[in-house]
């Protein structure tokens, strides 16, 4: 079947199986965050924005992403950078494996939600599988991030070989963004 998706910006007019995974079709346009974990739809590695809202990769037709806009973290690399360092920061990311699916639904949480509660907050980690964190980790690092996008203050982001006036190092999140560029 002819479809004509765009994936990142980037229209593609492909025949595909009606039968192909959007998880296969995506990896094969190059984009390896999408990861393929349990293949049961549990997991949430392979979350995906279809249109805006998040959709697990391994259960949706390829065809039925005809018309759509699909995003990847490939796409979504400004967004996700700085919330990505409060993650890190806050030692969540142990082996890594689970980020992308979860910073994607922390994407859409952050999109639905501008402001969102710690229950919330569960619900969106409901969905991802990490084997390493317990989670406590990734929540810190939410609220972490939503705190410092409330207060608006970006000039508590430094230059890592700068220390504060106690003489400490500045933290993994701001080498993160301080090395990105980002304030």
């Amino acid at each position: 079947m002819k479809i004509a998706v765009t994936v990142n910006g980037k229209r593609i007019e492909e025949d595909v199986p009606c039968d192909l995974l959007l998880i296969d079709f995506l990896r094969t346009h190059g984009c390896y965050s999408v990861k393929r974990g349990c293949e049961t739809s549990n997991c949430g590695l392979c979350t995906v924005m279809m249109d805006g809202i998040p959709v697990l990769s391994c259960s949706v037709l390829t065809v039925r992403a005809d018309g759509c806009t699909v995003e990847t973290l490939e796409g979504l690399k400004e967004e996700a950078a700085q919330f990505g360092a409060f993650i890190a920061d806050q030692g969540a990311e142990q082996c890594g494996f689970c980020n992308p699916g979860l910073i994607m639904n922390a994407i859409a949480l952050f999109r639905e939600y501008p402001d969102p509660d710690e229950e919330t907050i569960r619900e969106y980690l409901a969905g991802n599988l990490c084997r390493c964190s317990g989670y406590e980790g990734q929540l810190r690092g939410i609220q972490a991030f939503l705190q410092w996008r409330r207060k608006g203050d970006a000039k508590h982001f430094q230059d890592p070989s700068q220390r504060d006036d106690r003489g400490h190092q500045a933290s993994h999140a701001d080498s993160l963004l301080y090395q990105e560029g980002r304030p």
